[in-house]
Parts: C-alpha cells; structure tokens; sequence
C-alpha cells in the first residue's frame, strides 16, 4: 500500500514538461511599438567619456544595454518597455515610434 503523500499523490501523470523547440530565442519580433534612442549630447557617459553613470543598464530588464563608454542598445532583444528612459537622470533616452516596415 502507498503511503498517501497529498492530493497528487501516486499520479503517473505528467503535470509540467517542456520541449526544446526552435523560437526567437528572445529576440524582440515584431511587436514591439517603441524603441529607445541614446542622445549621445545627452547622455553624461557619452559626453564625458567616463563610466560614471549607467543607470539606464542598471534598470533595463532585460539586460541589453551595454556599460561601455558610450552605452549601446541592442535592439534586436529590446522589448521596448522604456524603463531605461524613465530611469535616465539626464533624459538622454527617448522612445520613438517603431516604423513597421
């Protein structure tokens, strides 16, 4: 006799599995609607050649922004959520309108 264990207890069934499939891999699609743009007259890295700031890699989720002198963007894995605008101290990054083309 098996010992009962809970409400699940002696399911032969699977409840959870996943399988290696083909996908983007993270990139963003075409979905997103915004895009962020680095003002290189803005931002305090680019102007004075310094790691000193980089609040906007320190926030970006989803960890595409580069801490280099100046700060890059990969956008081909930015989701677009603007969180690196809204954390800029110096307002050097805006969103803009995705093109769709």
């Amino acid at each position: 006799m098996k010992e009962d264990k809970g409400p699940t207890s002696g399911c032969d069934h699977i409840t959870a599995s996943s399988t290696p499939a083909t996908g983007e891999g993270g990139r963003t699609g075409d979905w997103r609607v915004l895009y962020p743009v680095i003002s290189r007259d803005g931002c305090v890295v680019a102007k004075t050649g310094k790691p000193m700031c980089y609040m906007c890699w320190m926030f970006c989720p989803e960890g595409v922004i580069s801490k280099t002198v100046p700060p890059e963007i990969n956008l081909e894995y930015c989701k677009g959520c603007g969180i690196c605008a809204e954390e800029c101290p110096s307002k050097a990054i805006t969103m803009v309108q995705e093109s769709g083309e």
